[in-house]
């Protein structure tokens, strides 16, 4: 059975699925997700293959390597312990003797897991809209504003870049080359202040007309507490030019990170607010519970939504990050 049809009979959905996607084949982005996920599918196939084959009985030996696959998978020790509470609670109220009756049981509770996570992104509240994107170096942050400016125009959205990595002449070169490519102006400066280019690229988006503005900065690590102050001080600016501005601190991960994803997101989100996150390179070696862990981990005492998911190198491979969508690329064979 295709992957659309398995997907849309056991979950009814799609509420929120991307526009772009309402006429689209199956072999499409859903298609380009499960291609893109291969890896960490066919590790967990293998795995989970094994734990629910007929007749395995639902025993301790049974959660205990169901708590191996999940912590191989990258879904981390919180989320494991919560998924396995909520297996072995469903087991009891249904008085489950077998594992392979809780097969489904594993999909829906991990697609309940990552729908708390998986909340859209509104840009029309505010024009124009600003993100301001976030990350380490190497995260793919300066790729996922092209790929992003390349999204927005799809919806019919005017986009604007803002070269704020003024540390690397190569990042500031390379959002040329995306704005070149997407056809919008690129506000950059050969030296200067982060903060001074992205004040320019805001006030010459409201001159415009722009609907969103793409503001990039430059990539840092947690540890460096300096470079996070000058990161808190251009969220500071961007607000001067326009009061209430960033409308999103989105937080570009590279999801082969694994579990130290959530150390940054703590260190990021102390610092600048994150409200949002894009998740890339999933088509590596990334294991895609990762996801779930983020998830189920508390910044600032809620939830940060995961908005986009990178899955491959084409420019159409950033895009909104749908749970049930996941969860059958990731499980479904």
């Amino acid at each position: 059975m295709p992957l659309g049809q398995t997907a849309a009979s056991m979950f009814g959905f799609r509420k929120n699925r991307d526009p772009a996607d309402s006429a689209a084949p199956a072999t499409g982005w859903l298609a380009r997700l499960q291609q893109g996920l291969s890896k960490s599918r066919a590790q967990l196939g293998e795995r989970l293959g094994g734990l629910f084959s007929a007749g395995r009985k639902l025993d301790e030996g049974f959660y205990e390597e169901l708590e191996t696959v999940l912590l191989t998978a990258d879904v981390g020790i919180a989320a494991t312990t919560h998924l396995l509470d909520l297996l072995r609670a469903r087991a009891r109220r249904e008085r489950y003797s077998e594992a392979g009756q809780l097969r489904t049981a594993l999909r829906e509770t991990l697609r309940d897991l990552l729908q708390a996570a998986a909340r859209p992104l509104d840009t029309g509240t505010h024009q124009p809209f600003v993100i301001m994107l976030a990350g380490v170096n190497g995260a793919g942050k300066t790729t996922s504003i092209g790929k992003l400016a390349h999204y927005f125009q799809a919806q019919g959205k005017s986009v604007l870049l803002a070269a704020g990595d003024t540390f690397r002449a190569a990042a500031r070169e390379q959002l040329a080359e995306w704005g070149q490519r997407n056809n919008v102006t690129v506000i950059s400066q050969a030296s200067g202040d982060a903060a001074a280019v992205i004040f320019d690229a805001v006030n010459a988006a409201k001159a415009r007309g722009i609907d969103i503005v793409l503001a990039d900065t430059a990539g840092r690590l947690p540890t460096q507490l300096h470079l996070m102050e000058e990161i808190s001080k251009v969220k500071r600016v961007i607000d001067k030019a326009l009061p209430g501005a960033p409308h999103e601190v989105m937080l570009v991960l590279d999801a082969n990170t694994g579990q130290n994803a959530l150390a940054q997101v703590a260190a990021f989100d102390a610092a600048i607010g994150v409200t949002g996150l894009t998740l890339t390179k999933l088509d590596g070696t990334a294991r895609g519970g990762v996801i779930a862990a983020i998830a189920h981990s508390r910044a600032g005492g809620r939830t940060i939504p995961v908005r986009f998911i990178g899955v491959g190198e084409g420019i159409d491979d950033l895009r909104p990050f749908v749970a049930e969508d996941f969860v059958a690329a990731l499980l479904d064979s």
